[in-house]
């Protein structure tokens, strides 16, 4: 026999249209909640600023990553066609002013740690890989691909209450609030 203990997750709130969401999500924001998400079949345009999110870091990690890749193909290239083994084509000399030819690998370089830094930066920042979502669990949440619209309002927010945020969600709107929760 096996026992699964389930803790709560949070609340899922439906709301009619992508302008009740973008109304509810202003709300929500505005009452001070931090760890909730809008769903929705499709993206809505300035949903982010309802939601008071910042910009991401993520262009940061990938100018680095690229300018690390540059700096890579050039340091490969210097170290390996300069110092070690010098190549002399041409009568051209070999030393830091043949640049020029190194400008495929220093490109090649560039865009290779930047693409690898976009996906393992944007996988981290996302925390992924989780396999498996608590709000998948849930009964309505299929239709948030299909023609639903929904706000999840997560129990590990600090202004969570049970029966506050449950008040508050249909106080802006939300319809078929549900309890989610998941396993242990």
């Amino acid at each position: 026999m096996s026992t699964t203990r389930k803790r709560v997750y949070g609340y899922l709130a439906e709301f009619g249209s992508a302008s009740n969401l973008y109304k509810a999500a202003e709300k929500v924001r505005d009452a001070g909640f931090r760890k909730w998400d809008c769903h929705s079949p499709y993206p809505i345009h300035g949903l982010d600023g309802a939601m008071g999110m910042k910009r991401s870091i993520l262009p940061w990690f990938v100018f680095f990553g690229g300018t690390l890749g540059l700096a890579t193909g050039f340091g490969l290239a210097y170290v390996t066609q300069v110092e070690i083994y010098p190549t002399v084509v041409q009568g051209k000399p070999a030393n830091l002013f043949t640049v020029p030819a190194f400008f495929p690998i220093m490109f090649e370089l560039t865009i290779l740690f930047s693409g690898f830094t976009t996906l393992f930066g944007l996988l981290a920042l996302m925390k992924l890989p989780r396999l498996n979502h608590p709000l998948f669990a849930s009964r309505q949440f299929h239709r948030a691909t299909d023609d639903a619209f929904f706000i999840a309002v997560e129990a590990r927010d600090p202004k969570f209450h049970p029966d506050k945020t449950r008040a508050f969600l249909e106080d802006i709107g939300g319809k078929s609030i549900e309890l989610v929760e998941e396993e242990d």
